[in-house]
C-alpha cells in the first residue's frame, strides 16, 4: 500500500509539473529579476522547421535588454530566439545568426509582436501592434532544427540552461501561439485581435508547460 501511495503521489506531481492549460485571458507574470525564474514549454514539434510564424503579448517596464522566446537544440543556443534589445529595436536569430528590426514603439505599454522567417527567401518579419515593420533577411536556405527545449523569462545559454540575470524577462507574458508556416497579413491581424488562426506548434488556449521558480498565473487586466 505504501508503495501505491508512493506512485500515486509522483504521478500527481508530474501532472501538475506539465500541465496543460487554456491559458487565453491570463498571463504568466515574471516578478522579480532571476537567473532561476522561467517557463518551459513542451510544443508539439519533430520535425525541423523551414518556416514559422511566432506571435504574443508583453508588458514590462524593463529598459534594459532582455529574452522574449528562447528556442534551442542539444548542441546549439540561439537556434530560434528573439531578443527586444531596448523599446523600438528587437533581434531575431537563426541558427546563431542575428537581425536586428528598429521602428516606432510606445514605451510602457503592453506590445504585441509577431515574428515570421521562410527558408526559401530567407525574409524575416516583424509586426508590432499589428503594425509591420522593415523586411530583413537571414540564414536563407537554413532547416530550423528540432526538437527544441523553448523557454519563457531566461535566455538559454546552453541546452535547457545557462541563464543570466541580466538577460531575464520581467513582466507578463501572454497569447503565445505558433505556426510551422508563414501567416497571412489578415491572419497575423486575426492574431493581434486576439482570434488566431489553428496554431499547429504552441496554443495558448492549450499550452503544455512548466513553471521552475517565482512565476505566477493571473488574469490578463490589459489589452
Amino acid at each position: 500500500m505504501d508503495k501505491l501511495l508512493l506512485w500515486m503521489s509522483v504521478f500527481t506531481s508530474l501532472l501538475s509539473a506539465f500541465a496543460q492549460t487554456d491559458l487565453k485571458q491570463k498571463v504568466f507574470v515574471f516578478p522579480r529579476e532571476s537567473e532561476i525564474d522561467h517557463v518551459k514549454l513542451t510544443p508539439h514539434l519533430e520535425k525541423p522547421l523551414q518556416n514559422f510564424t511566432l506571435c504574443f503579448r508583453t508588458y514590462s517596464d524593463l529598459s534594459r535588454s532582455h529574452s522574449l522566446f528562447s528556442y534551442s537544440v542539444k548542441g546549439r543556443d540561439n537556434e530560434l530566439l528573439i531578443y527586444k534589445e531596448r523599446v523600438g529595436e528587437y533581434s531575431l536569430y537563426i541558427g546563431q545568426s542575428k537581425v536586428t528590426v528598429h521602428g516606432k514603439e510606445e514605451p510602457l505599454s503592453p506590445v504585441h509582436l509577431c515574428t515570421t522567417w521562410e527558408s526559401s527567401s530567407g525574409i524575416a518579419e516583424f509586426w508590432v501592434n499589428g503594425r509591420p515593420w522593415v523586411k530583413k533577411g537571414l540564414q536563407r536556405g537554413y532547416t530550423v532544427k528540432a526538437p527544441p527545449c523553448i523557454v519563457l523569462g531566461q535566455e538559454q545559454d546552453s541546452y535547457g540552461g545557462s541563464f543570466q540575470k541580466t538577460q531575464s524577462f520581467v513582466g507578463e507574458f501572454a497569447d503565445l501561439y505558433m505556426w510551422d508556416y508563414v501567416l497571412t497579413q489578415q491572419d497575423i491581424l486575426l492574431a493581434y485581435m486576439g482570434s488566431p488562426v489553428n496554431p499547429n506548434i504552441i496554443d495558448w488556449q492549450a499550452l503544455n508547460y512548466q513553471i521552475n521558480g517565482y512565476v505566477v498565473v493571473r488574469p490578463r487586466v490589459w489589452d
